[in-house]
């Protein structure tokens, strides 16, 4: 058994459903009974009696259906934030990711960046200790730039701001470097969320920031750091403006700030 499972009630949900499995490579897929045969899946009648039977085997579970339902499902099974698996919730337009239960210990604030990545979903994470921390920093960099370089610039860009590390809740960058691996991996060195904002959003926002002829040519986007930056967060501002460290473009932004 896999140690992720994804619940969806309806056709439009299993339709979302279908794209996370794939993406996530492994995971089981329950759909509701009555959803066409055609996509397939492990069925069930009811919410509520299949969450019962299946809560604790698995590490993480995420539902595509309101988050009412799963609500009054998992109710009574709760048992500790050491043992529970990470919940997320799922609107089935795919607009939000939101983490329900076991944020930091069970991984579910870490699963709703990560679902919110594939589907292009917000991920909403409400901990305390999240919601303290209020940059973002945004990343543009040549491909195939080294994990250490990318720590380096961002810890530099830091110091121009006189912030610690411990104050950043995202790191940002455009969709098209979803495979970056050294971005990748500088997240996870840093112990930092890394958020993918599509290349759409970046074209169509009405925020401002400064256009870059070589991102342009490079990647058809009018630039990645600082439109990443802002777009990531809710009500930003740029305190440090697009800045090259050791060919790594960085670029910071405060939340909260209108």
């Amino acid at each position: 058994m896999n140690s992720t499972a994804v619940i969806t009630l309806s056709e439009t949900g299993a339709k979302k459903a279908i794209i996370l499995v794939k993406a996530l490579g492994t995971a089981d897929l329950y759909i509701h009974k009555l959803v066409p045969a055609r996509y397939g899946g492990r069925r069930f009648s009811t919410v509520q009696a299949l969450t019962h039977r299946i809560f604790h085997r698995y590490k993480n579970l995420v539902y595509i259906l309101p988050t009412g339902v799963v609500v009054r499902s998992i109710d009574g099974l709760l048992k500790g934030k050491l043992v529970d698996p990470a919940v997320v919730v799922l609107d089935v337009g795919a607009r939000y990711a939101i983490s329900l239960l076991s944020g930091h210990e069970g991984g579910a604030n870490t699963l709703a960046l990560h679902v919110g990545n594939i589907l292009a979903a917000e991920p909403v994470i409400t901990t305390t200790t999240d919601a303290e921390k209020n940059l973002i920093v945004g990343i543009g960099c040549r491909r195939g730039a080294a994990a250490k370089d990318i720590v380096a610039a961002i810890r530099t860009a830091l110091r121009k701001v006189k912030a610690a590390p411990d104050r950043v809740r995202l790191i940002a960058t455009a969709d098209i470097k979803h495979d970056e691996a050294g971005l990748i991996e500088a997240a996870e060195i840093l112990g930092i969320g890394l958020r993918l904002v599509t290349s759409e959003e970046i074209r169509s926002t009405p925020k401002q920031f400064k256009h870059t002829p070589l991102a342009i040519r490079k990647v058809g986007l009018p630039a990645v750091a600082e439109p990443a930056a802002l777009l990531a967060g809710r009500r930003t501002q740029l305190i440090l403006n697009k800045t090259i460290i050791r060919q790594v473009t960085v670029a910071i932004a405060r939340e909260n700030c209108l």
